[in-house]
Parts: structure tokens; C-alpha cells; sequence
């Protein structure tokens, strides 16, 4: 399996601002330390060996889009696409070009729900106006194909529903069914936000596991009521959690707000003896250096509290692919 991150922002797309170019360049200046670099491979290498991800890179400013490529690898399995959030536009040029190159023109999208950060990405997403594509979107919600048709809607886009050429379906999927879907199995769960949402779980034929699950509020007082989500956690491989607060702020000034935090995130999948975890759905205030400060805190986190086989956090960022 491999998974690749196209959006992992939360509740709206942000951009870098110029300061905030301006304040890396300086920074990556006084690491220099005055040496010169004959080229620029050689200052790339600088930048990737010696700079922190938050001086050389960004975390980016899509939201919520995630791919799962399961199968073999020669393009014959349909695409695996979680959230249809503003980085499903560059995932689209991605796989209208895979597509080129012989990949079938196959879809399954699966939506956790139809908050505008998740759907947004949707008129912009070129395969819709290709003829010859299949997109079939999965949700539990029974309303999924009014959301993206009231999105469409003249007064908020100028291109209608039905101008759109793909063959677009749309399933309704039920907690507690596995369901066989391209070269995955498919569960589900019911989550606390608001108008419901959903996590997923893709599961292949070699048994090696992902869990998206974004948009879900576990209260830290309420722990005990989280069994059923330790168990879909279980023993997965990767999964990918909504951590957009800090504890503080989702125990306090957030709580009910539908979000959780990194310390809950870990928690959960300590209990679930899962192996990895993907920080997600970033706060859009939160700055490069934000992010990074809460994936070291988790880090750290993690290890204090560890009890039994290490759990590996990462932070996801736009463009980043993990390959389990």
C-alpha cells in the first residue's frame, strides 16, 4: 500500500504569506553560516540534510484529500481517494496524467462528510469532465449527492451538476458491513461532529491496514467510551487521525467544536497497538514551525507514555507519501 497526501489542512485553505517566505530564506541563511554551494543540487542537499522541515518545506495549505493505492502497480485498480477537499484539484492533474499513461479511469471516492473544507475541491477536480471516467462516491450520509449538487448551485458556482460528463454514482455505506471495493475491504465508523461523519478503514488482500479517520472529537474525560474506536484502530498500520488542537484548546475554548488533539490521537492508538500515526487536519493558524512543534511535543509524548510496542508518529503535509 501507499498512501499520498494531497491536502492536510483543516476548515479552510491557507497559502504562505510573504513574511513567512521571507522569515525561511533568513533562516536558512544564518544555518549556512556563510558557505557557498557550487550548485543547485548541492544547496538542495543542504536544505534537506541540514535544515528542519519547517525552514526547507511546508506542511501546505490544501484541505483534506488523501489517496490509497492498493493493488498492483501496474494501474489496473481503480483510484482510492479519501475527502474531496481543495487538494483534490492537484490530485486530479495527478491521475488525469496516470490516466494518460494507461491507468484506468475508475473512482472511488469515500467522504467522511460534506463540511465545505471537504467538498471544495470537487468543481475543480478535472476528472468529472472526462467522458470516459467512472467516479463513484462511498459516504454514510444518504444526502451526499444533494451536498455536491447545492454546491453547484448557480448563485455559489458557475458550472452546474449536470454539466459534469464522468458517470457519477453515488453509494450509501453502512456502519458495521465490510465492504469489497476495488482491491480493498472497507468498514466504516460513525463519528462525533457535526451532521455526523465517518471513518474509514482499507484493509488488502496481505492484510496490511489504513484508518482515515478526520473530523471526530474524542473527549479525553470520556476515554472509557472509546472502545469502539480502539478497536477499529486495531493493530492497523497507519492511521491517519484528526490532531488539528492542542489538548488544552480541545478540552477548553474548542471542545464540541467536532476536533481532536495530537495527546487523545496517541492515546487511542497506544490502546489499539497500532503502528503508525499521521498527524492530520492541521489548524489553519497553526504556522510551519506550529506544526512542528506539536509533532516533536507528540514524539516526546508518545515515548512517555509508551507501554508496549513503539507507536511511530508522523506529520502529514501535502505531498508527502507513505509506503507500508
Amino acid at each position: 500500500m501507499k498512501v499520498r497526501f494531497w491536502g492536510t489542512r483543516g476548515s479552510l485553505p491557507v497559502a504562505q504569506k510573504a513574511a513567512a517566505i521571507r522569515d525561511k530564506i533568513a533562516a536558512a541563511l544564518v544555518a549556512a553560516d556563510g558557505r557557498r554551494f557550487s550548485d543547485l543540487d548541492e544547496a538542495r542537499a543542504f536544505a534537506d540534510d541540514e535544515l528542519e522541515f519547517a525552514v526547507s518545506g511546508t506542511y501546505g495549505g490544501a484541505t483534506s484529500c488523501v489517496e490509497i493505492e492498493a493493488g498492483p502497480e501496474d494501474g489496473e485498480q481503480a483510484f482510492i481517494l479519501c475527502d474531496l477537499g481543495s487538494g483534490a484539484r492537484e490530485f486530479g492533474l495527478d491521475a488525469m496524467g496516470r490516466c494518460a499513461r494507461g491507468h484506468a479511469r475508475v473512482y472511488h471516492l469515500f467522504m467522511s462528510h460534506f463540511h465545505w473544507d471537504h467538498i471544495m475541491g470537487f468543481p475543480f477536480f478535472v476528472p468529472v469532465f472526462d467522458p470516459e471516467t467512472k467516479i463513484v462516491i462511498h459516504s454514510g450520509h444518504a444526502d451526499a449527492e444533494e451536498a455536491l449538487r447545492r454546491q453547484q448551485e448557480e448563485i455559489s458556482f458557475p458550472v452546474a451538476f449536470d454539466w459534469l460528463r464522468a458517470q457519477i454514482s453515488f453509494v450509501t455505506l453502512e456502519t458495521g458491513k465490510p465492504y469489497e471495493i476495488g482491491a480493498v475491504t472497507v468498514e466504516l465508523i460513525e463519528q462525533n461532529h457535526s451532521h455526523k461523519s465517518y471513518g474509514y478503514r482499507f484493509t488488502d488482500a496481505a492484510g496490511t491496514s489504513v484508518v482515515y479517520s478526520t473530523d471526530s472529537e474524542h473527549k479525553v474525560d470520556r476515554m472509557d467510551q472509546e472502545a469502539a474506536f480502539v478497536a477499529f484502530f486495531g493493530d492497523c498500520d497507519l492511521v491517519i487521525c484528526d490532531t488539528m488542537y492542542s489538548l488544552a484548546d480541545s478540552a477548553s475554548m474548542k471542545e464540541d467544536w467536532g476536533h481532536s488533539s495530537n495527546v487523545v490521537a496517541i492515546d487511542l492508538c497506544h490502546q489499539a497497538q497500532a503502528r503508525r500515526l499521521a498527524l492530520f487536519h492541521h489548524e489553519p493558524t497553526y504556522s510551519d514551525a506550529d506544526i512542528q512543534r506539536m509533532h516533536q511535543e507528540s514524539i516526546r509524548y508518545e515515548e512517555l507514555t509508551r507501554e508496549g510496542a513503539p507507536l511511530k508518529v508522523i506529520c502529514a503535509y501535502d505531498g508527502l507519501t507513505v509506503e507500508i
